[in-house]
Protein backbone atom coordinates (compact mmCIF):
# COMPACT_ATOMS: atom_id res chain seq x y z
CA UNK A 1 0.00 0.00 0.00
CA UNK A 2 1.32 3.44 -0.91
CA UNK A 3 2.09 5.84 1.87
CA UNK A 4 0.42 9.22 1.51
CA UNK A 5 1.58 12.63 2.66
CA UNK A 6 -0.11 14.76 5.31
CA UNK A 7 -3.51 16.25 4.53
CA UNK A 8 -3.74 19.92 3.51
CA UNK A 9 -5.06 21.24 6.80
CA UNK A 10 -2.00 19.83 8.56
CA UNK A 11 0.58 21.47 6.35
CA UNK A 12 -0.86 24.54 4.61
CA UNK A 13 1.80 26.86 6.05
CA UNK A 14 4.59 24.46 5.08
CA UNK A 15 3.21 24.21 1.52
CA UNK A 16 3.12 28.00 1.21
CA UNK A 17 6.70 28.22 2.48
CA UNK A 18 7.87 25.53 0.06
CA UNK A 19 5.86 26.31 -3.08
CA UNK A 20 4.41 29.80 -2.59
CA UNK A 21 7.15 31.71 -4.44
CA UNK A 22 7.23 29.25 -7.33
CA UNK A 23 3.44 29.36 -7.72
CA UNK A 24 3.40 33.15 -7.45
CA UNK A 25 6.06 33.46 -10.19
CA UNK A 26 4.07 31.15 -12.46
CA UNK A 27 0.89 33.16 -11.88
CA UNK A 28 2.72 36.47 -12.30
CA UNK A 29 4.16 35.45 -15.66
CA UNK A 30 0.84 34.06 -16.86
CA UNK A 31 -1.31 36.96 -15.66
CA UNK A 32 1.09 39.88 -15.95
CA UNK A 33 0.35 41.66 -12.67
CA UNK A 34 0.90 40.97 -9.00
CA UNK A 35 -2.67 41.60 -7.83
CA UNK A 36 -4.09 38.92 -10.13
CA UNK A 37 -1.16 36.61 -9.33
CA UNK A 38 -1.88 36.96 -5.61
CA UNK A 39 -5.56 36.21 -6.23
CA UNK A 40 -4.68 33.13 -8.28
CA UNK A 41 -2.26 31.93 -5.60
CA UNK A 42 -4.89 32.45 -2.91
CA UNK A 43 -7.49 30.50 -4.91
CA UNK A 44 -4.95 27.73 -5.47
CA UNK A 45 -4.31 27.47 -1.73
CA UNK A 46 -8.05 27.44 -0.99
CA UNK A 47 -8.50 24.58 -3.47
CA UNK A 48 -5.55 22.80 -1.90
CA UNK A 49 -7.10 23.13 1.54
CA UNK A 50 -10.53 21.97 0.40
CA UNK A 51 -9.90 19.41 -2.31
CA UNK A 52 -6.34 18.11 -2.43
CA UNK A 53 -6.11 14.39 -3.09
CA UNK A 54 -3.87 12.09 -1.08
CA UNK A 55 -0.39 12.71 -2.51
CA UNK A 56 2.06 9.88 -2.98
CA UNK A 57 5.15 12.13 -2.77
CA UNK A 58 6.29 15.74 -2.95
CA UNK A 59 6.56 15.71 -6.74
CA UNK A 60 2.90 14.67 -6.93
CA UNK A 61 1.96 17.53 -4.61
CA UNK A 62 4.06 20.03 -6.61
CA UNK A 63 2.58 18.89 -9.92
CA UNK A 64 -0.95 19.14 -8.51
CA UNK A 65 -0.31 22.67 -7.24
CA UNK A 66 1.21 23.80 -10.55
CA UNK A 67 -1.72 22.33 -12.47
CA UNK A 68 -4.30 23.98 -10.24
CA UNK A 69 -2.47 27.33 -10.34
CA UNK A 70 -2.14 27.15 -14.12
CA UNK A 71 -5.83 26.33 -14.51
CA UNK A 72 -6.78 29.16 -12.15
CA UNK A 73 -4.73 31.58 -14.26
CA UNK A 74 -6.37 30.29 -17.44
CA UNK A 75 -9.80 30.85 -15.87
CA UNK A 76 -8.83 34.38 -14.90
CA UNK A 77 -7.50 35.09 -18.41
CA UNK A 78 -10.77 33.83 -19.93
CA UNK A 79 -12.72 36.03 -17.52
CA UNK A 80 -10.48 39.00 -18.33
CA UNK A 81 -10.97 38.60 -22.08
CA UNK A 82 -14.74 38.61 -21.62
CA UNK A 83 -14.62 41.59 -19.24
CA UNK A 84 -11.52 43.65 -20.12
CA UNK A 85 -10.06 46.07 -17.59
CA UNK A 86 -7.14 48.48 -17.71
CA UNK A 87 -3.91 46.45 -17.80
CA UNK A 88 -1.63 46.56 -14.78
CA UNK A 89 1.99 45.89 -15.73
CA UNK A 90 3.59 44.88 -12.43
CA UNK A 91 5.47 42.09 -14.19
CA UNK A 92 7.63 44.71 -15.88
CA UNK A 93 8.62 46.23 -12.54
CA UNK A 94 10.23 42.91 -11.59
CA UNK A 95 12.45 42.87 -14.66
CA UNK A 96 14.67 45.79 -13.70
CA UNK A 97 16.60 43.63 -11.23
CA UNK A 98 17.18 40.94 -13.83
CA UNK A 99 19.42 42.92 -16.18
CA UNK A 100 19.83 41.29 -19.58
CA UNK A 101 17.09 38.72 -18.97
CA UNK A 102 14.46 41.46 -18.86
CA UNK A 103 14.22 41.40 -22.67
CA UNK A 104 13.51 37.70 -22.57
CA UNK A 105 10.84 38.26 -19.93
CA UNK A 106 9.25 40.96 -22.09
CA UNK A 107 9.32 38.66 -25.10
CA UNK A 108 7.90 35.77 -23.07
CA UNK A 109 5.01 37.95 -21.89
CA UNK A 110 4.11 38.67 -25.53
CA UNK A 111 3.68 34.99 -26.39
CA UNK A 112 0.26 33.34 -26.36
CA UNK A 113 -0.56 31.73 -23.01
CA UNK A 114 -0.40 28.14 -24.30
CA UNK A 115 3.24 28.57 -25.33
CA UNK A 116 4.19 30.65 -22.29
CA UNK A 117 2.87 27.96 -19.91
CA UNK A 118 4.79 25.04 -21.43
CA UNK A 119 7.99 27.09 -21.69
CA UNK A 120 7.79 28.05 -18.01
CA UNK A 121 6.99 24.53 -16.84
CA UNK A 122 9.77 22.99 -18.93
CA UNK A 123 12.60 25.52 -18.72
CA UNK A 124 11.95 27.29 -15.42
CA UNK A 125 10.34 24.56 -13.31
CA UNK A 126 12.27 21.80 -15.15
CA UNK A 127 9.35 19.44 -15.70
CA UNK A 128 9.77 16.71 -18.30
CA UNK A 129 7.49 16.73 -21.33
CA UNK A 130 5.41 13.76 -20.18
CA UNK A 131 4.60 15.45 -16.84
CA UNK A 132 3.65 18.70 -18.57
CA UNK A 133 1.39 16.71 -20.88
CA UNK A 134 -0.46 15.28 -17.88
CA UNK A 135 -0.74 18.69 -16.23
CA UNK A 136 -2.26 20.45 -19.22
CA UNK A 137 -4.23 17.51 -20.59
CA UNK A 138 -2.36 17.21 -23.89
CA UNK A 139 -0.24 14.50 -25.47
CA UNK A 140 3.55 14.56 -25.08
CA UNK A 141 3.74 15.15 -28.83
CA UNK A 142 1.53 18.25 -28.51
CA UNK A 143 3.71 19.55 -25.67
CA UNK A 144 6.86 19.04 -27.78
CA UNK A 145 5.25 20.94 -30.64
CA UNK A 146 4.27 23.78 -28.30
CA UNK A 147 7.80 23.91 -26.93
CA UNK A 148 9.25 23.98 -30.44
CA UNK A 149 6.85 26.65 -31.67
CA UNK A 150 7.15 28.60 -28.39
CA UNK A 151 10.95 28.70 -28.68
CA UNK A 152 10.67 29.87 -32.27
CA UNK A 153 8.13 32.57 -31.39
CA UNK A 154 10.19 33.67 -28.39
CA UNK A 155 13.28 33.99 -30.58
CA UNK A 156 11.36 35.95 -33.22
CA UNK A 157 9.87 38.38 -30.69
CA UNK A 158 13.19 38.81 -28.90
CA UNK A 159 15.19 39.40 -32.09
CA UNK A 160 12.58 41.80 -33.47
CA UNK A 161 12.36 43.99 -30.37
CA UNK A 162 15.60 43.61 -28.44
CA UNK A 163 18.40 43.13 -30.95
Amino acid sequence: MKETLARPADDLEQVMDTYGNMLFRLCLVMLGNSADAEDALQETMIKYYRKAPAFTDEEHRKAWLLTVAGNQCKDMIRFRTKRPLAENTDIYECKSSEGENSGILDALMKLPEKFRLVLILHYVEEYPVKDIAKMIGKTPSAVKMRLKKGRKLLEEVYRKEYM
